[in-house]
């Protein structure tokens, strides 16, 4: 498939990586959280200018969610956390209306790998008293990354892990990584670099305008 307006997803990653420059500059607070959900916000546009199916307004959405979660982090943790939760719901049902054809029992069980290790890492990151919440939090951010394991994007699963790995770190800066200054930058790059592998991923593809499944539904 050929990809639209490119130009927005080059905007997109733009923004993003000059995010962790604009930390430095004591930006206004409202001028720097829009800052923040710019890259993943023009992501989410620009997925949503490439298709009209369910599959790219589901898209669209995770991507959207990231970036409200983004500026919500700002002012709440727990809010934003709730806020990417949801977003992990929306791409489990994406990554579950694309599954790979003639997925083997290796697959799922490397699957059910993954979900149950990332949650058991996280617990064992996180502080003593967080670790039941991000071990919760964990169920989502797991479940996504397995399900992106066993859909047809081989590159938004690549960009799955990132944000795990991501997330990850966020755990661990809460108390391991909490004296190393670089943690900060890692957890953003590896972040915003698995939403636009998510973004490029899916939508490269996603065939055409609406998808075979919605036309086929909007006949009957």
């Amino acid at each position: 498939m050929i990809l639209r307006h490119n130009w927005i997803f080059l905007a997109a990653i733009a923004a993003g990586l000059s995010y962790m420059a604009s930390r430095g500059w004591n930006l206004p607070p409202a001028a720097a959280i829009a800052w923040k959900g710019a890259g993943v916000g023009l992501l989410a546009v620009w997925a949503s200018s490439q298709g009209r199916s369910t599959n790219h307004r589901l898209l669209a959405s995770v991507l959207a969610l990231g970036a409200i979660a983004d500026m919500v982090l700002e002012l709440n943790f727990i809010g934003g956390a709730a806020v990417f939760a949801l977003g992990h719901v929306v791409a489990i049902t994406l990554y579950l209306r694309n599954r790979r054809a003639g997925a083997r029992q290796a697959q799922f069980a490397f699957a059910l790998i993954l979900f149950a290790g990332s949650i058991a890492l996280a617990a064992t990151l996180a502080p003593a008293g967080w670790k039941l919440a991000i071990a919760f939090y964990t169920l989502f951010l797991a479940a996504m990354a397995a399900t992106a394991s066993l859909s047809r994007f081989p590159l938004a699963f690549a960009g799955a892990l990132l944000f795990l790995l991501s997330d990850l770190l966020i755990f661990a800066r809460m108390e391991i990584l909490a004296s190393i200054g670089w943690a900060s930058y890692a957890i953003w790059l590896t972040y915003f670099g698995g939403q636009a592998m998510i973004a490029w991923g899916v939508a490269s593809r996603l065939g055409g305008i609406s998808s075979k499944l919605d036309i086929s539904r909007a006949r009957h």
